[in-house]
């Protein structure tokens, strides 16, 4: 007799309430987690939130690499676009040789009664909101950064991902990357001494970076649902542009901090275990490409961080990034007084670091770091391609893994959402006013000369 997957979850949960259940009460877990872990026959049914160009390159080819192995499936697929949806039941069909249901909007996905978890790869502003959608309906959450991009968007889902206690990865994929675990614990086990700079580039020179030209002259506006694109954002009327090129248009994306800076910030958190920075100013603008672009083509912040309670401590980190010209590439440069870190090359070495002589020289002790890779460091190997795609894999198999166990303790979780989300509304802020930004902990808001930085 073949067992439904339905009937078999429900076997599950009846055989863990009576049996394995009550040791997992003994330890701590509440009934309602206990009862959803997951048997290793147990198939999990994933629908894909946003049939677009970062799912099909990335995230596609890393869940496909993964989903026999974990037994994961993809059941539906969601866009508010006609032909993204009709690509996206064609396209997936042919990778997992069944029926794909194409829903018109969420509401229709969420209805399906055997949905497991979403992959959310839709528009940056849209994440968070996307994100609530899914846990209030009870689904594990896969989702693209950047996180949020207000504040009132990255509170509510925060609360609500943390009251459904449903897993979450967000996708920071660094958080996956064995060099990046190599210098996460070099720093923490005090190895590096403090931080006292970090420096970050992220340069290309791409005219047509996040433009979709020949897409705005075929789109009819008959084929998308444009009202129900908005979510949070205030309503406009129909325009192509918006819709296919909003990494280009506040307020729908922020643009260069939240496609790019989220990743780099995202590690010095991690790294130093700090939240968010105690204040930013930035400046840039629209230097190169004046195609009607509102989002800047190059931007520089300097966020200064360190402990709430100890003003007198802290480092610097200078961000900078532009699309003209692409000397400099992309780098994370983490300096102390003994050397310095470099995730380009995965290397520690004591470039710049205090030298014996002049230490001796002010009665001081000269703290040189070793000249060594990241693997050695920390007994891991460590590609050159730390951001390419095997983080992006690893990053997927983890959240696969942990919606496996239900174990909420994924790479990047909520709290690292969350986190990078400040940090890039904090530089917006100061970019968009020119006012130096700073946090209210017990509002939970960014604030610009003395009022909440707002859209």
């Amino acid at each position: 007799m073949t067992i439904s997957n339905k009937n078999r979850r429900e076997f599950l949960k009846l055989s863990m309430m009576g049996g394995a259940g009550v040791a997992l009460s003994a330890m701590g877990m509440p009934a309602s987690s206990y009862a959803r872990i997951l048997g290793a026959n147990d198939r999990v049914n994933v629908g894909v939130v946003g049939f677009s160009d970062r799912f099909r390159q990335a995230l596609m080819p890393c869940f496909l690499n993964n989903y026999k192995d974990l037994n994961f499936d993809i059941v539906a697929v969601s866009d508010i676009w006609k032909r993204r949806r009709e690509e996206g039941k064609s396209v997936l069909e042919g990778k997992f040789g069944h029926s794909v249901q194409a829903c018109v909007n969420n509401d229709e996905l969420y209805r399906i009664k055997d949905l497991d978890a979403v992959m959310i790869a839709t528009a940056d502003f849209q994440h968070a909101f996307h994100t609530i959608e899914a846990v209030n309906n009870k689904k594990d959450v896969y989702c693209e950064k950047p996180f949020a991009e207000t504040m009132e968007d990255a509170r509510n889902a925060l609360k609500a991902v943390k009251a459904s206690k449903r897993v979450f990865q967000v996708g920071t994929q660094r958080r996956s990357g064995a060099g990046y675990h190599a210098a996460a614990k070099f720093i923490q086990d005090g190895k590096f001494g403090p931080i006292t700079m970090v420096e970050m580039t992220w340069n290309v020179n791409q005219p047509g970076r996040w433009r979709r030209p020949d897409l705005v002259s075929e789109i009819r506006q008959a084929d998308v649902d444009f009202a129900r694109f908005h979510c949070t954002r205030p309503k406009e009327n129909w325009d192509p542009r918006k819709y296919l090129e909003y990494r280009l248009f506040w307020p729908y994306s922020s643009g260069i901090f939240g496609q790019w800076m989220t990743h780099q910030i995202d590690t010095v958190h991690w790294f130093s275990g700090l939240e968010h920075p105690r204040s930013v100013v930035a400046g840039g603008g629209i230097y190169q490409w004046k195609d009607g672009r509102t989002n800047a083509d190059t931007l520089t912040a300097v966020l200064e961080y360190g402990p709430q309670n100890d003003p007198s401590s802290g480092f610097q980190v200078v961000y900078s990034s532009r699309f003209h010209n692409s000397a400099g590439g992309t780098k994370e440069l983490y300096y102390s007084n003994g050397g310095m870190i470099d995730m380009s090359t995965n290397k520690i070495s004591p470039n710049g670091g205090l030298r014996e002589k002049e230490a001796a020289a002010m009665g001081l002790k000269a703290n040189l770091l070793p000249e060594m890779s990241l693997a050695a460091a920390a007994g891991v190997e460590a590609g050159a391609n730390t951001g390419g795609d095997d983080t992006t894999n690893a990053h997927v198999r983890n959240w696969m893994d942990c919606v496996r166990k239900q174990d909420l303790k994924t790479n990047a979780p909520i709290e690292a959402a969350y986190s990078h989300s400040i940090a890039l509304i904090m530089g917006t802020a100061a970019y968009r006013t020119g006012l130096r930004a700073t946090f209210d902990e017990a509002k939970q808001d960014v604030m610009v000369g003395g009022k909440v930085f707002t859209l």
